[in-house]
């Protein structure tokens, strides 16, 4: 008696099964070139201003705001959502770049201030000029280290020389911008991690909560995933073999 492999004889019974054993397997090949779209999950109906404001913030336009060609320039389109969302009267920008933020803030109406080391404004250091203010609303994207450089300034927080160094005064900024929130007032830190040629892998995200914790600060709501749209780096060919961030977070703070 010839005996049958496993799989010929379930084979032979069920023709559909040996049909699919046929079929050719798909090559599946990563084309970067290509745009790689993905399913969200369905956001819940609910009474919020801005629906398209959910976790995953996935919007690719980065809007008429700011100069594109800046460094680490973001898009406007988030602050803009987040201004209609939390519908603040006066808005705080310390770390202007390329006026992003204030040129939102101009759109929709909102007073802002804005200021930025390059100005004389150094965020971690004294903000005298500021007493007395309160702000519901504070925007900062602030470097990730020095990931990119911004300015040759040594207060420059891109220019710290270790990672210590970068969070001591990373911390004094946070406590500086805890104590000009008004009463309800938010502040909204656009943070990513990297990894770092000396340093590895650097968790900037954590570091950020830790020291806004440390500051007298709770988390407002839930992160805001960004994609990164239009980062340089997608744009660039590597050597090494990594997993590549394609995100930052945006954590909303308010009092504790």
């Amino acid at each position: 008696m010839t005996s049958l492999h496993p799989t010929s004889s379930v084979a032979n019974v069920n023709p559909f099964y040996a049909a699919r054993l046929a079929r050719e397997p798909k090559e599946t090949r990563f084309q970067p070139d290509r745009p790689v779209y993905a399913k969200l999950p369905k956001a819940p109906v609910n009474a919020s201003p801005v629906p398209g404001l959910t976790s995953l913030y996935h919007d690719d336009e980065p809007g008429p705001y700011g100069n594109r060609g800046y460094p680490g320039n973001c898009g406007g389109n988030l602050i803009r959502d987040l201004i209609r969302y939390f519908r603040p009267i006066t808005v705080l920008d310390p770390m202007t770049g390329s006026g992003t933020c204030r040129d939102v803030c101009r759109a929709e109406g909102v007073h802002c201030i804005s200021s930025d080391l390059k100005r004389g404004d150094d965020a971690c250091g004294s903000l005298s000029h500021l007493d007395g203010l309160g702000f519901d609303l504070i925007w900062t994207h602030p470097p990730y280290w020095r990931m990119k450089i911004y300015s040759d300034d040594p207060r420059c927080l891109s220019q710290a020389p270790t990672l210590e160094a970068f969070l001591e005064r990373y911390a004094k900024f946070l406590a500086n911008m805890a104590g000009l929130l008004a009463e309800n007032g938010k502040l909204a830190v656009l943070m990513g991690d990297y990894s770092d040629r000396d340093a590895g892998f650097v968790p900037l995200v954590y570091h950020t909560k830790r020291l806004a914790f440390e500051a007298g600060l709770r988390q407002s709501c839930t992160d805001i995933v960004r994609f990164s749209h239009g980062a340089s780096s997608g744009k660039k060919v590597y050597r090494s073999s990594f997993i590549p961030g394609l995100h930052d977070i945006c954590a909303i703070f308010e009092r504790a």
